[in-house]
């Protein structure tokens, strides 16, 4: 992209245009996973609506490529693309909240804990992932699993109504009953439609939640697995809790005895009566006795930050997914073989339930094609040097292809790295993927969002 090209867009819009000669570039390209190293021909940091409807229009007339950034957590980094053009969604961070109504109004680039401290002040939540940096709109349209999922479902389940600029630079509305083929593409098929610049979200009581954290070292992890496979599935909704190999951080609320050990465990959230996390949690000697074992009630944003500082942007990272419908004994055998050889101290593998309110929801009510699957599971390989990447790649696919045959066949599209074939796209569309195909052809017919785990527009019928 030529200066002149630079210039016309600053022109034009109400947000900055960086590009690779302005101080804030590098700062602009840098994203969450550090192993992403992409160079757009610039950085369009869109303001408002108005602002992403002219930089579509103005980048399909220059012919450039365009990804999508709204929080920066892509593990695949698909918010960038080289020598194309990056819409970067982060000054639209608002969240407006109508406590009557219960809903809240979200812009396109707010991340989580935007959305949680809006709401936490009348006492109200969404579900949406773990992590407060997370990005609301990647979380959302990919579909959206976190603490709150057995109890009140996925985060597209309680989207009402989005605000999306198509690939025509066009401006619509999206819910049930405005261009309804659109909202269900959208919750659950990425960014694959359109860019969502406003987010409407039905909200939940939910104030103090209980937290819980049961570790045990890592040797009893076949125990704990079957023990956690059987239980979490007949527990009350109330109770959510995700499975994970670690190594345990060097910090509260962890005794220093433990600093640094692997262990395996399972992070506990709790809706229900507060009194009773204890009674609900008294099962976890059921395995073995944990090596730490810790409840406490919490407001629903703390929880939502616990993660942040353990994990800052700046990290390498190399992650795949699968859903699972149930965790095999050969699937056993090999989560205890991976935790037991965690590459570094914060490669980890999570099991994140998927059921209760979630299965209420129509198999073909949503984009979401795995409404049967008990776990979304990731394998993560993470750790700051960047000399360790290529260890943390292959720890991370040996594991995935030695679990994948005891997997249900697809993933959670926000787990998917780089590298993934159409064939796993469409295996995590299973046979919505034909239908979402229409859609995109009917929206977006020249693939302009193609910088995703890409749905191509089907063909037009003859």
């Amino acid at each position: 992209m030529d200066g002149s090209t630079l210039e016309a867009m600053g022109a034009a819009l109400r947000g900055p245009v960086i590009g690779p000669q302005d101080p804030e570039y590098r700062e602009a390209r840098t994203v969450y996973n550090a192993m992403i190293d992409r160079r757009p021909a610039a950085v369009v940091r869109c303001a408002d609506a108005a602002d992403v409807m002219a930089a579509v229009g103005f980048l399909r007339t220059e012919g450039l490529e365009l990804a999508v950034r709204g929080g920066g957590h892509s593990g695949a980094g698909l918010c960038l693309v080289d020598d194309g053009v990056t819409l970067d969604l982060s000054p639209m961070r608002w969240a407006d909240i109508d406590p009557g109504a219960r809903t809240a109004r979200v812009g396109g680039g707010a991340v989580l804990g935007d959305l949680d401290h809006a709401a936490h002040a009348f006492g109200l939540a969404t579900p949406s992932g773990i992590m407060s940096t997370t990005g609301v709109g990647g979380l959302t349209v990919g579909g959206g699993h976190g603490h709150l999922t057995r109890r009140y479902g996925l985060a597209v389940d309680n989207l009402l109504s989005a605000d999306v600029v198509l690939a025509d630079g066009s401006f619509v509305t999206a819910n049930e009953t405005e261009n309804a083929d659109l909202f269900w593409a959208l919750r659950g098929g990425g960014g694959n439609f359109g860019i969502v610049t406003a987010f409407t979200f039905r909200l939940h009581p939910v104030d103090t939640v209980g937290v819980g954290i049961t570790v045990w070292p890592v040797d009893r992890t076949r125990e704990v697995l079957e023990w956690y496979r059987d239980f979490l599935p007949q527990a009350p909704e109330d109770l959510n809790g995700f499975f994970a190999a670690l190594s345990v951080p060097p910090g509260p609320p962890f005794p220093e005895e433990i600093h640094g050990q692997k262990m395996c465990g399972v992070i506990w959230c709790w809706t229900g009566d507060p009194g009773l996390l204890g009674t609900t949690l008294a099962v976890v000697d059921e395995p073995g006795p944990p090596a730490f074992h810790f409840t406490a009630p919490m407001p629903y944003p703390a929880l939502q930050t616990m993660f942040d500082g353990l994990l800052p942007a700046g990290l390498q990272w190399y992650w795949r997914g699968n859903f699972f419908d149930r965790i095999t004994d050969d699937a056993v055998d090999v989560h205890v073989k991976y935790a037991e050889n965690l590459p570094t101290d914060l490669s980890t593998t999570h099991l994140y339930p998927v059921d209760g309110a979630a299965h209420r929801i129509g198999a073909d009510d949503t984009a979401w094609a795995y409404r049967d699957a008990v776990w979304s599971g990731v394998i993560a390989g993470i750790d700051p040097d960047p000399d360790k990447a290529e260890t943390l790649r292959q720890w991370c696919v040996d594991y995935w292809e030695e679990l994948h045959p005891h997997s249900m066949g697809g993933t959670y599209v926000n787990f998917m790295g780089t590298g993934e074939t159409p064939d796993r796209v469409r295996a995590s569309y299973r046979d919505h993927y034909d239908r979402l195909a229409a859609v995109k052809r009917a929206y977006d017919p020249d693939n302009v969002f193609h910088v995703n785990h890409n749905i191509e527009p089907a063909a037009s019928p003859s």
